[in-house]
This record gives structure tokens, sequence and C-alpha cells, in this order.
């Protein structure tokens, strides 16, 4: 029926809802998380990278409700960078491999703190922003040890949606889902 709101078709656990409450920013890792993984060379040697329109849209849906998305990265690339700028993401750390000094700087700039963070990640490099933030996701496809230390584990694998979910469980514990979609679909923000 045109007009009247209808119940979301996504839903989480309440206890993992609980778990997400109160985050203000969200910390993304790029290869396997916002990308599937895989490197691609072109003839000329160029680097390529495949990412997901719906993840895209679930970060910009992240700043429309006032949390911000943040980007830290062991590589950089132009694709990448290409990328991030189209999404209008700012808070970024390109060639890090030591993640958790760059996150805990952008927190101090941010004037927020662990608990108000949620991370996503897919590999060891993530784990010490992964066991430090007050929310932590991985894509289905990520290490082992990357799923046994988070409070949720996506259905989508890395490039396929995994941070379009993360980024729905943020919207949806924070109560900013249900208005987001209902203006979606024509209804008022």
């Amino acid at each position: 029926m045109a007009g009247t709101p209808q119940v979301p078709a996504q839903q989480f656990a309440p206890e993992t809802l609980l778990a997400a409450q109160g985050v203000r920013v969200a910390f993304f890792d790029v290869d396997g998380v916002l990308t599937d993984g895989g490197v691609y060379f072109s003839e000329a040697g160029e680097t390529l990278k495949r990412f997901s329109i719906l993840d895209g849209y679930g970060l910009q849906m992240l700043r429309r409700a006032g949390i911000v998305p943040a980007v830290i990265t062991g590589r950089d690339s132009k694709p990448l960078r290409v990328r991030l700028e189209a999404l209008g993401i700012d808070q970024v750390r390109y060639g890090t491999t030591d993640k958790l000094p760059a996150a805990q700087a952008m927190l101090d700039a941010l004037g927020l703190d662990w608990a108000q963070a949620a991370a996503i990640g897919d590999d060891w490099p993530d784990l010490p922003v992964l066991r430090r933030v007050g929310f932590a996701a991985a894509p289905a496809n990520a290490h082992v040890e990357v799923r046994a230390a988070v409070h949720h584990v996506t259905s989508a694998g890395g490039g396929e949606g995994a941070a379009r979910e993360f980024c729905d469980l943020l919207l949806m514990a924070g109560g900013h889902y249900r208005r987001l979609l209902d203006a979606a679909q024509g209804g008022v923000a």
C-alpha cells in the first residue's frame, strides 16, 4: 500500500542490536571487506579493484544517520582513492599496517572513544582494532580467527554486500533504518 511504512525485511538478533547501540564511528578495512580481497592487474600493470554499489550506498546511509564511516587500509591505490572520494569519505588512512594507532588518532580527532566505535575487518591486521571497539564484525569469508573474535559475522562475503549488512545493522541498532527505508520508498525522512 502506497505511503504505508512496511516492516523491514532486514532483521538482526536483539542481542546483536543491543551490542551495536551507541556507535558514532564505523571503521572499515578495504581488501576483503569493501572488495572481494582479490587484486586484479591490467595488461599495463594497473591495479584494478571491484567495489559493490550496495556497500557504497550503505556507507552513504551511515553518513546521513550521523555515523562517521572511516577507512583504515594497509594498501593505497588510485582506484581506492577515487571510490572513497566519490562516496565523500574523508576519514581515511592509507598504507597503514599498524591500524590501532590510526584508529586511535581518528577517535581523538572526532572526540569519540572506543565504546562509540564499530569495525569490520577480515584478517589478522584488523584484529587489534576489532578487539578494541565496542562492536566488531567480519565478512562471512574472513579468516577463522577474525570470525571467532567478533560480535557478528555477516551472511555476505567481502565485496559482495558484507559492508552493507554491517551498515544496515548499525543503522537498525541506532534507530535510523526504518526512517531511511521509509524515505527511500517515498515517505518522509
